[in-house]
């Protein structure tokens, strides 16, 4: 049996600092609600900082926040199908002012995130874990409980998506 090493600091201060934003981005991902994702990340935080098992390793620690969120997400939106609501308000959110030159590379960027945005959730999911997060297709199909071969195919799908989605817009940069 392997050696278990527990994480020496489970100070819900340093949980805290080391996920909110982490797990904000997961929820996110999944949910396209900023309030929503705010809710299911107080609650894996919460969920987190009250947990008694310790973790054998940082990436342990790291892969179970992710997949807490992501399944709370899945409960979320499964729950949204069987019980749809209408959106209080449409009101966006206010944005902040752009610096000098920064207009072009945001609207790249938010063509690029609509895109990957539009894409199926299991593409999303698995290219924001990819990408963003930079887990490897192995570790992806452990956290969202799928095969390898699965992750792989449909991060393939999703590239294959994103570069007719994005064509032309990223010419001047190479493949």
């Amino acid at each position: 049996m392997p050696e278990q090493h527990a994480i020496p600091d489970h100070n819900p201060e340093r949980l805290v600092r080391t996920y909110a934003d982490l797990v904000l981005r997961v929820c996110y991902t999944y949910l396209r609600s900023t309030a929503d994702a705010e809710d299911v990340c107080q609650d894996t935080l919460v969920k987190l900082i009250c947990r008694d098992e310790p973790f054998r390793d940082p990436g342990h620690e790291r892969a179970w926040v992710i997949r807490v969120a992501a399944n709370a997400c899945r409960n979320l939106l499964r729950d949204r199908g069987a019980h749809p609501e209408a959106p209080l308000d449409a009101v966006p959110e206010p944005a902040a002012v752009p610096a000098p030159g920064e207009d072009e590379l945001q609207q790249r960027d938010g063509r690029v995130l609509s895109a990957v945005m539009a894409l199926p959730l299991p593409q999303r999911e698995v290219v924001y874990l990819h990408y963003y997060e930079g887990y490897p297709t192995r570790e992806i199909a452990q956290i969202v409980g799928a095969t390898d071969d699965a992750v792989r195919q449909r991060l393939s799908r999703a590239r294959a998506r994103l570069r007719e989605d994005l064509k032309g817009d990223y010419d001047d940069f190479p493949a």
